[in-house]
Parts: structure tokens; C-alpha cells; sequence
């Protein structure tokens, strides 16, 4: 039996709520006529069971034509008129303030109702544009959807100029990052140009221009008025802004923040930071330790609270004396901005510096919590919770975020070498330094799939740390137009305060600038051909999605004996886990024996000693082992990876080159 029968049913039944499910499965899984589907959704509309899915049915059999006036008698009555007063007024209110506003020079508004289209509303945040001519409903839009999408401040030579802006967001975010012309002692309106009067007008009913008017830094401009770009505001309206003198960089004057997020270790990040850390419109440091920077920021608010007086001497005082009830997220700018080597950026641009912020963990550990059998897997993490509830990005407005990702299998080994030279080290200053899964913490590691609605990662990209090495200047010239920022000389070249193209640390694996041996280094002293072709096996969506050929998985088979194989198969890595473990629980027996006095501390109890300590060595790499395999087991279970509500994660969108910049063929 059909579900829509069974659905019509159960309303003459009248078990409403089980009709309403039905009439959704209906609708999602059986390929209606137009009329179940105008049943289905008007089923749902009138009982009020799930509106926006009734209102998404009826605006796309409207646009195919069924039902026309049937379907506008309910969309106009449902959704149309209970909101129209509320368009009507702020549209008046904007005509009104435009009236009003000097720099904008046309005055006479047309009547509501002789505007071309309607804006229906669609849900709390977004609206269906209505064209009464095509008898058509356009896309849904958000006016305030936190997205940059645009190349704003490709060129700070001259006033921006952006034509026809309709997002609420783009406006605000225009408004508070163009420095007033007064502060830079300079022209620097914000040139609104739209080519269409009348579309202009009829987008009055779902913007809001009254604060944005406040500063006076819009100047709107109209089809034929753009010829007016840029104005000699001396000449016409007798101000000369060259007699004011360039003012400081204030603290709430940033408001935009730059997250470089660590996708994994040892994944290239500081290479990145080395091509920004120069920038003329960034507050850009090295890689921070994230607990280190909010404890200093908390700890000094709460001091700063405490005795403000005592702090009089503090560099940021100056910045932060006046505000009344400094935030966590006020400490931190006013942190970056007392640096001295924060202080590259150029005071007189027309725009304000972003703050660029990379902080660090010792590594990303991911969890996969599975629902429904395992089928559907979320992905939990304890540093990005701890990066998505803190103050230090809660606290700016306006958020883009950039991940950089490096060939899975070569960052899984270059962290291999890492922490082993380090343990290695750790030991040898009497620590007891010992090597956790770097295997296993990589199987579960996917932070390159987000949901596109969280507020972090809504506006937000991944590139490649091998396009940025071997073709620099698309990368980062499609970089800079993705973090709006302009394209400038100090991209070029890699800098930190040892200078241009320095290796960061005095080391045999330290490449400085654009070299290109990180990219093709496979450190097969550090890693296996199994433990990579597990990796990629794991990884193969990610590789597929962001352009990686496979190098040791080969697409065979998989089951039970083959992952049982590799995982067992990481002999350099396991090798530097037993030797690490073996050393530490050697020295902790040892010094156990030598606690208990010369009777126990024998050559045979010695030696049994050591032989303990071999063999919970290789207990733990067992362990490991085992581990591995579970955890490669409950991902082969996941049919789809989904948020807290149940909704699709998605591969973090790719950084696009343009295929004219580059210098050498892509990285596979």
C-alpha cells in the first residue's frame, strides 16, 4: 500500500499525528502528482504539523505552474499579510532616514505599493522574493547569513566601491571595518552604487540602514550617478579631511577575527602564519597555546577588575581606560595591539586590521559517538568545545576561518618523528615522557567535516599546504580574496621576527620559505607502508574530495584480517612506542628498587625489573593495536556523519585556484 493512502487514512481516522508522518514520508521518499503533493502539503499546513515544509511544496508547484491561484490565496493569507505592516514601516522608516541623509541624493521614494516585487517571509531569518510579472518565486535568502562572499578590499587605493549590496551583514560588516575618514585623514567613504533604482527601493523592506547611517561614512550612488565615484569632498561639500591627523587603532574598532585552525599536527600551519605575519592589514602572531592565552587574558580581566589604578603602567591601559566594562574579548585585542611585532599593520588604511589567530593544542583528538546502530556517527572533540564556547571568539562579530590541510599520511609521519624525538628528549631530562596513539588519534581525526551552520565554521575554507608551496601565487591570491583582505608583497615571501624565509627552528627538517622538501619528504624512517595504507583506507573520502591520489592503499578489498594487518603493521612507530614505554618503566621500577634498600635491589631483581618493564611495554602496543582495529570497525559503520540535531556534516569547501596563476600543475 501506498504511504499516501495509508496517510489519508489515518486522517479520517483522525490520528493527526501519525497522518502528518505519513504525509512527510509521502513527500520525501514517493515521486507524487501535483495534486498529492498539493494534498500532502495542504494536510500539513492546516493541521499544523510542519509549515515550512507545506510552504516549501506549495512555492515550487506555484513555479511549475499547478494550482496558481488556489496557492497564492494561501501563501498571500498565511504568509504575506500577517507580516506586511511589519515590511511596510521599515520600509518607510529607511525612506525616511534616506530622506534625511546627506549622501544620498535621490529623494523621492515610490509608493510601497508600486515596488516591483514582495519579499515573502519564509522563516524567522530569511524571505522567498515574489515577481508579480514572471508569476515566479525566487530563492530564499537571509539578508544577515554570516557570510563574506565578496572581494570588498581587493584595493585600498582608492574609497571602496561595492555595487548592489543587499545583505544586511555585507552592509554592517562594510560600515564597522572602513575606518572613518576623519580617522585616517583621508577620503574613505564607502561608495554604495546599485544599478537598479527600483530593486534598491523594494529591498528597503527588509533592511535596516537608520545605524548605518550614523557614522556618515555611506555614500549612496544610482544607476546613472555611479560617473560621480570617487567625490572631491573638499570641492563639493567643502570638507578636507587631509587637515585631521590619523588616529590609533581602537580596541572595539576590531571586530574581526582570522581563525587559522589546526586541523592536526604538524600540518603545516606555521608556513602559513610565516606568509601573514607580515601583512599591513592583520594583528598576526605566531602560533599560541590556546589554555596559555585565555589564562592570561582571564587573569589579567580579573586583576584589571580588582585594583584598574594599580595597572596604570600596564601597556594596554591606554587602550582599554576608557571602556567601561572591558570584555575578555577587549584584553585580547588590546593584547595583540601593544605587541610590537603585532605593530606592522599600516594605521593610515583605509580598513581596520583583522586579528589573525592561530591557537594550538598539543594535538586534535576527535571521538565518534555513534547512534542508530553505528550508522550515524557525530564527532566530538574537547579543543574545539573549548574553542567554541570561549569569550576570545564569541566575542567578534564577524568570523572567517581557514584550515589548512597537509597529505594525511606525510603529517602522520612527520608527527611520528616529533614526539618521538621528544619523548626521547623528555627521558633524557628525567621525565617520564611516553608516546600516546599518534596512529590511532589520526583514524579519528575528520575536523575537515563541519556543519555549515556553525557560527565558527559558516564562512570558512580549506587549502592545500602543498598548492601553497608549489603554487604560491594562486594560493594565496585565492587566499587573500577568501579572507578579504588585499593581495599584497608580503604574502611573497615567508616572515617571523629571524626574518624572510628563516627556517622556524634549528633542525635537519626545518625548511625555510617556499622549499619545497616538506611537500615530497615521506620520513620513512618514522612510518610504514601499512600504517599509511590504513590511513588512507580510513581517509579515502577526504583524499578523493580534496584532490590526493592514493600512494598505499590500493583500493582492494577490505575486511577483518586486512585491517587486523595493518594495524599491526606500524613497525617503526610501535617500535618507538615499546622503546619509550620500556625506558620510562625501567627508570620507575629501578628507582623502586633502590627505594626499598640494597636487600631488593639486586642484579637478579634488576633484571627482572627489566624484563617487566619489555613486557608491559609491549602490553601497551597491543593495546594499541586492538584499539585501532575498534576504532576502524565503528568508522566502516557509519553511513553518515551528522550533528547534535541529526543534520548532514559536510566536507569543508576547498580553497579554488585559478588555473591561470599556477606555476606548476597541482599537487596529486
Amino acid at each position: 500500500m501506498e504511504t499516501i493512502t495509508i496517510a489519508r487514512r489515518l486522517a479520517e481516522l483522525g490520528q493527526k499525528e501519525e497522518a502528518q508522518k505519513a504525509y512527510m514520508m509521502a513527500l520525501s521518499l514517493e515521486e507524487l502528482p501535483p495534486l498529492e503533493q498539493f494534498e500532502a502539503a495542504s494536510y500539513l499546513f492546516f493541521s499544523k504539523g510542519n509549515p515550512q515544509a507545506a510552504y516549501t511544496v506549495f512555492v515550487r508547484l506555484y513555479n511549475e505552474g499547478y494550482y496558481q491561484d488556489e496557492l497564492m490565496n494561501i501563501l498571500w493569507q498565511a504568509f504575506y499579510q500577517p507580516n506586511e505592516k511589519k515590511l511596510r514601516e521599515r520600509y518607510q522608516r529607511n525612506c525616511r532616514a534616506l530622506r534625511r541623509y546627506r549622501y544620498c541624493f535621490r529623494k523621492e521614494f515610490p509608493a510601497f505599493e508600486e515596488l516591483p516585487f514582495r519579499f515573502f517571509p519564509f522563516d524567522e531569518k530569511g524571505y522567498l522574493p515574489y515577481y508579480p510579472e514572471k508569476k515566479r518565486f525566487g530563492d530564499y535568502v537571509n539578508f544577515n547569513d554570516t557570510i563574506i562572499d565578496r572581494y570588498f578590499f581587493k584595493d585600498l587605493d582608492k574609497p571602496i566601491l561595492a555595487e548592489d549590496v543587499f545583505s544586511q551583514y555585507h552592509l554592517e560588516y562594510l560600515n564597522d571595518n572602513v575606518r572613518k575618514s576623519e580617522w585616517v585623514g583621508k577620503e574613505n567613504h564607502i561608495y554604495l552604487y546599485y544599478s537598479d533604482w527600483l530593486v534598491f527601493c523594494t529591498h528597503l523592506q527588509c533592511l535596516d540602514l537608520g545605524n548605518l547611517l550614523q557614522d556618515q561614512k555611506l555614500v549612496f550612488l544610482f544607476e546613472e550617478e555611479k560617473a560621480q565615484y570617487p567625490i572631491d569632498f573638499k570641492e563639493r561639500f567643502g570638507i578636507d579631511y587631509s587637515q585631521y591627523s590619523v588616529k590609533p587603532i581602537g580596541v572595539r574598532e576590531v571586530n574581526k577575527l582570522i581563525w587559522h585552525t589546526q586541523l592536526a599536527t604538524h600540518n603545516g600551519g606555521d608556513f602559513f602564519n610565516e606568509i601573514l605575519f607580515g601583512h599591513p592589514n592583520l594583528l598576526a602572531l605566531d602560533s599560541i597555546m590556546m589554555e596559555s592565552m585565555e589564562k592570561m587574558i582571564r587573569e589579567t580581566r580579573q586583576n584589571w577588575k580588582k585594583n584598574k589604578e594599580r595597572l596604570t603602567k600596564a601597556p594596554a591601559y591606554p587602550l582599554l581606560e576608557h571602556i567601561k566594562d572591558p570584555t575578555e574579548k577587549d584584553f585580547f585585542v588590546a593584547y595583540y595591539l601593544t605587541q610590537k611585532i603585532c605593530n606592522k599593520y599600516d594605521p593610515t588604511s583605509r580598513i581596520v586590521p583583522a586579528l589573525l589567530f592561530q591557537p594550538h593544542f598539543p594535538n586534535m583528538v576527535y571521538e565518534i559517538h555513534n547512534t542508530d546502530n553505528g550508522k550515524l556517527g557525530t564527532l566530538y572533540s574537547e579543543q574545539y568545545e573549548e574553542i567554541r564556547k570561549s569569550p576570545l571568539f564569541t566575542g567578534f562579530k564577524y568570523i572567517k576561518t581557514f584550515t589548512p590541510m597537509r597529505r594525511i599520511t606525510t603529517s602522520y609521519a612527520a608527527t611520528n618523528r616529533y614526539v618521538y624525538w621528544q619523548a626521547l628528549h623528555e627521558i633524557g631530562e628525567g621525565d617520564n615522557q611516553m608516546i600516546p596513539d599518534v596512529l590511532g588519534v589520526r583514524i579519528l581525526n575528520r575536523s575537515f567535516m563541519v556543519d555549515v551552520w556553525d557560527r565558527l565554521y559558516r564562512d570558512s575554507v580549506l587549502v592545500r599546504f602543498e598548492d601553497g608551496k608549489l603554487n604560491p601565487k594562486a594560493t594565496f591570491t585565492a587566499l587573500a580574496e577568501f579572507l578579504d583582505i588585499p593581495y599584497t608583497e608580503s604574502m611573497t615571501y615567508c616572515s617571523t621576527l629571524r626574518g624572510i624565509n628563516v627556517p622556524a627552528v634549528d633542525s635537519q627538517y626545518a625548511y625555510g620559505g617556499f622549499d619545497t622538501t616538506p611537500v615530497y619528504n615521506t620520513y620513512d624512517d618514522f612510518s610504514d607502508d601499512a600504517d599509511r595504507a590504513l590511513l588512507e583506507y580510513c581517509m579515502k573520502d577526504a583524499y578523493q574530495f580534496y584532490g590526493y591520489d592514493f600512494h598505499y592503499y590500493n583500493g582492494e578489498p577490505v575486511d577483518d584480517d586486512w585491517v587486523e594487518e595493518k594495524a599491526k603493521g606500524s613497525t617503526h612507530f610501535d617500535g618507538f612506542v615499546q622503546e619509550t614505554f620500556e625506558m620510562v618503566l625501567n627508570r620507575m621500577f629501578l628507582e623502586d628498587l633502590e627505594k626499598q634498600g640494597p636487600d631488593c635491589n639486586t642484579p637478579s631483581n634488576r633484571e627482572n625489573a627489566k624484563e617487566k618493564a619489555a613486557s608491559q611495554a609491549q602490553q601497551r602496543v597491543e593495546h594499541y593495536h586492538e584499539n585501532r582495529v575498534g576504532m576502524v570497525k565503528a568508522l566502516q559503520k557509519v553511513v553518515s556523519f551528522v550533528n547534535k540535531e541529526g543534520q548532514p556534516l559536510h566536507m569543508m569547501k576547498p580553497l579554488l585556484l585559478d588555473p591561470k596563476l599556477l606555476e606548476q600543475p597541482l599537487y596529486h
